[in-house]
């Protein structure tokens, strides 16, 4: 059970209703009448709570489980502990995310202006809204409906967002327009001035910065990630995109939807990622490149080309993936040569 301290928990729910809003199909009918208190991981689930097995390593932890149900697909059926009800799902973990969604949901914005909060009177703040302690919220910012932002958060003049957002503690906001439902997560800094320099014999010359970042709905941004406003061009990042904590957004760089960023991969500017492009940790980008729809990037790889829609390259310098798994290969067998063996 999620400690009730900091999680507030829904439910019981019955694996039919968990069957319908996930997707799955009950193995067995007859167990739809059955009510769930939680979910839970295979190793600590019990008969009360629901688990999922999607990972085959888990297999033997999964046939010892106590949990009452699991979302599983086909194949493992004939691995479940006797009494477990199965929820059939292509993905399980997809399905088992959902349960865990009712479960869990998010909470509500509570109305309230703390006394400590400094905001402009030419900003418009709905009376849904939760605005916490020393929140700076400048002129002309638009905030949409039931959004909530968290204590010493900035939040730059002009900046908008759209309705439901939840933006973590001490964020920074400047020249951005953010769509509705955007999780930010603490410490994260949308709309800098990005790293432009005119080089020159006596020191760098800045070049203004005079993009916005427009980040799409149903964006989820890592704790402590950078995104810098677009040089002329805007800074995008489409909608429904997952980036993890730690990741460097150079300005002009264009994500398209549904991209994943894993934690402290860098991209340099004016780069283009298609459509669910999937990226690596501490995968690093160079500048002006064309990633195309659904590429995948393994993690630690150094990007210096364009990557073709739907191949998964791996690297520094990033190949194909089986051209880097030859390579390794052969270098493997020139280290048992060289070994004598």
């Amino acid at each position: 059970m999620a400690d009730p301290r900091f999680f507030d928990r829904a439910g019981p729910y019955s694996l039919a209703a968990l069957a319908e809003l996930s997707g799955a199909r009950l193995l067995d009918p007859r167990d739809g009448e059955r009510r769930f208190d939680d979910v839970a991981p295979l190793e600590i689930a019990g008969p009360g709570d629901v688990t999922f097995l999607d990972n085959r390593k888990y297999v033997d932890a999964f046939s010892r489980s106590r949990a009452g149900a699991a979302f599983v697909d086909e194949r493992a059926v004939d691995k479940a502990p006797a009494g477990m009800a199965l929820l059939i799902a292509p993905d399980p973990y997809k399905g088992f995310a959902r349960a865990a969604q009712a479960f869990y949901p998010d909470r509500a914005a509570a109305p309230r202006r703390a006394a400590s909060a400094i905001i402009d009177p030419t900003a418009s703040v709905p009376s849904d809204c939760d605005i916490g302690a020393h929140v700076v919220i400048e002129a002309g910012v638009r905030l949409g409906a039931r959004c909530r932002i968290g204590p010493n958060t900035v939040i730059g003049a002009g900046a908008e967002l759209g309705e439901d957002c939840l933006v973590g503690a001490n964020v920074t906001l400047s020249h951005c327009i953010i769509g509705a439902r955007v999780v930010l997560h603490p410490g994260v800094r949308i709309g800098q001035p990005g790293f432009g320099f005119a080089p020159d014999p006596q020191g760098p010359v800045k070049i203004p910065q005079l993009g916005r970042v427009i980040i799409g709905d149903d964006s989820d941004i890592g704790a402590n990630t950078t995104i810098d406003r677009g040089s002329g061009h805007d800074t995008v990042v489409g909608p429904g995109t997952m980036i993890d904590n730690l990741v460097q957004i150079g300005h002009n760089v264009v994500l398209g939807r549904g991209c994943i960023l894993a934690g402290q991969a860098g991209i340099s500017g004016s780069t283009k990622l298609g459509d669910y492009v999937m990226v690596g940790g501490q995968v690093g980008m160079a500048g002006h490149l064309r990633i195309g729809n659904g590429a995948r990037i393994a993690a630690t790889s150094g990007v210096m080309r364009d990557v073709e829609a739907g191949s998964t390259v791996c690297g520094s310098p990033a190949v194909p993936i089986a051209l880097f798994m030859k390579q390794v290969a052969i270098l493997q067998r020139l280290a048992k040569k060289k070994d004598g063996r």
